[in-house]
């Protein structure tokens, strides 16, 4: 029997970044407040990723969002731990920046 995962209201809103093409996540945060009217975003990434997650945030509010009053609301870093292929604990930060109207 296939575990079938449903997506809540809550997770609609968060942007993972990952090695897509930049302005795709650009673009994604955009249409949540536009399209889709969402009052927050969550912009999250780990390990390598953060960077491009700072610069997301940053493009999507200061040069896309500007004239929608978007701001950085909070920033929650962290770090989870999991086993690499060589069955070895790492640990790898992560960070959830918090867009809202």
């Amino acid at each position: 029997m296939a575990e079938e995962k449903t997506q809540s209201k809550e997770d609609e809103n968060i942007v993972f970044i990952g090695s897509k093409p930049f302005m795709n996540y650009v673009t994604g945060v955009v249409m949540q407040f536009t399209t889709k009217g969402s009052n927050e975003v969550v912009v999250k990434a780990r390990g390598k990723f953060i960077s491009r997650a700072v610069d997301v945030a940053e493009v999507a509010t200061k040069r896309f969002l500007k004239e929608h009053g978007i701001k950085i609301k909070d920033i929650k870093i962290d770090s989870e731990e999991f086993e690499n292929k060589e069955g070895k604990k790492v640990n790898v930060s992560t960070i959830e920046i918090t867009l809202t109207k």
